[in-house]
C-alpha cells in the first residue's frame, strides 16, 4: 500500500468522522427545538385541549355559532389525563419544532446541493409550510365540525356518547395531520414534474384516475360513512391535483 493511497483514506474516514459529527449535532438541535415546544405546548395543555374541542360545540359554516356549556372530556384511568395532555402538547411541540427542523435538515444536505437545486429548495419551503398549514385549517373549520356531529348525534336516542378524552383527541390530532399531507399534492407534482419523473402532458391525461383516487381516499380518511363528508374531502383532493398541473405550467 503507497503513502498516497493511506492518505486518501485517511481523507476519507475523517470527512465520515465529520459528517456523522455534524449530522449528531443537527440531530441535538432539532431534539432540543422539540423538547422546548413541547414544554411549551405542555403549560398551554388546557388552552390546547379547549382549542380542539370548539368543533364539537361550534359550527363555522355557514355562520359562526356556538352551544353553551361547552363540551367536557371524560378517562377511564389514573394516567389518561396526563398522558392526553403530553400527546397534545408533543404533536403541538412538533409542529413548533418544525421550523427548526426543516432548516437542520436543509442545513446538513446544503453543501451538497449545486446552486440550481439549492434555489428550487428555498424556493419550494415557503409553499410547502403554507399548503401544510391550509391544509390543517380546511380540517379544523370544516371538516371536523360536521364529521364530529355526524358521528356524535348517530343513534343517539338510545346511546348516550361520552367523549373519551384519549380517543377524542388522538382522532382529531391525526385528522388534522392527515388533511395537512394531503394538501402537499401540488407541491409534490410541482416537485416531480421539475425534476424529471413524470411529465405534465402524462399526468394531464390521468384526470379519470385522479378523480376516482379523490372518492376513495376521501372515503377512507373521513370518519363518517355519509356521502357529503366524503365529497367535501374528495372534492379539495381533485382541486389541488388540478392546482398542481397548473403549476407545472412554469416548472
Amino acid at each position: 500500500m503507497t503513502a498516497g493511497t493511506t492518505t486518501r483514506e485517511r481523507d476519507k474516514e475523517l470527512s465520515l468522522v465529520q459528517h456523522l459529527g455534524e449530522l449528531r449535532s443537527r440531530l441535538v438541535v432539532s431534539a432540543i427545538a422539540l423538547v422546548v415546544g413541547t414544554a411549551i405546548a405542555f403549560y398551554f395543555g388546557t388552552q390546547l385541549i379547549r382549542l380542539l374541542l370548539i368543533p364539537v360545540d361550534c359550527t363555522f359554516i355557514p355562520t359562526y355559532s356556538c352551544h353553551e356549556p361547552p363540551t367536557t372530556l371524560v378517562s377511564f384511568s389514573p394516567t389518561e389525563n396526563f398522558t392526553t395532555y403530553f400527546r397534545v402538547a408533543l404533536f403541538a411541540g412538533f409542529a413548533l419544532a418544525m421550523p427548526v427542523i426543516l432548516y437542520e435538515i436543509y442545513a446538513y444536505i446544503d453543501p451538497a446541493l449545486l446552486p440550481k437545486e439549492r434555489r428550487f429548495i428555498r424556493f419550494m419551503g415557503l409553499p410547502v409550510i403554507g399548503l401544510f398549514l391550509a391544509g390543517m385549517l380546511f380540517c379544523y373549520f370544516l371538516l371536523l365540525p360536521n364529521a364530529i356531529k355526524f358521528l356524535i348525534n348517530f343513534g343517539d336516542e338510545v346511546i348516550k356518547n361520552q367523549l373519551r378524552a384519549a380517543d377524542y383527541l388522538s382522532f382529531v390530532t391525526i385528522f388534522i395531520l392527515g388533511m395537512g399531507l394531503i394538501f402537499e399534492v401540488p407541491a409534490a407534482i410541482f416537485a416531480l414534474i421539475k425534476i424529471h419523473v413524470i411529465t405534465r402532458q402524462w399526468l394531464a391525461k390521468q384526470r379519470r384516475y385522479a378523480i376516482l383516487a379523490a372518492f376513495v381516499i376521501g372515503a377512507i380518511i373521513t370518519p363518517t360513512p355519509d356521502p357529503f363528508n366524503q365529497t367535501l374531502v374528495a372534492v379539495p383532493i381533485y382541486l389541488l391535483f388540478e392546482l398542481g398541473l397548473f403549476l407545472a405550467r412554469f416548472a
